[in-house]
């Protein structure tokens, strides 16, 4: 009958790829994950910087006109409740630092 079981020839290559599936998975947590998590942090800063810079008069820190900050508006309201929560939570001292042994 027609559409029962796979195609042939096709049961031998999903075995490997599933194991190039997973080589693929274990080689980027092996040395690109370092890479992706520091490229979040960065965007998360830039991010920061930017709500900061736009919208800052709001958590009392008057940066740039209103008249520039009205023009960027419709563009951050949906970022407004997240990044001020982000912004004025309490922190521990040592939140801010990464504790990595880096070359040992």
């Amino acid at each position: 009958m027609r559409g029962e079981g796979p195609p042939p020839g096709r049961q031998a290559g999903s075995r490997f790829g599933g194991a190039r599936k997973v080589l693929g998975q274990l080689a980027f947590g092996m040395m690109g994950y370092e890479f992706a998590q520091g490229a979040l942090a960065t965007r998360v800063a830039m991010e920061n910087l930017f709500m900061v810079v736009v919208v800052g008069d709001m958590i009392g820190i008057p940066v740039m006109p209103p008249y520039y900050s009205l023009s960027l508006l419709p563009y951050v309201v949906p970022e407004i409740t997240s990044w001020k929560r982000r912004v004025l939570r309490e922190r521990e001292f040592s939140d801010g630092h990464d504790f990595h042994l880096h070359g040992v």
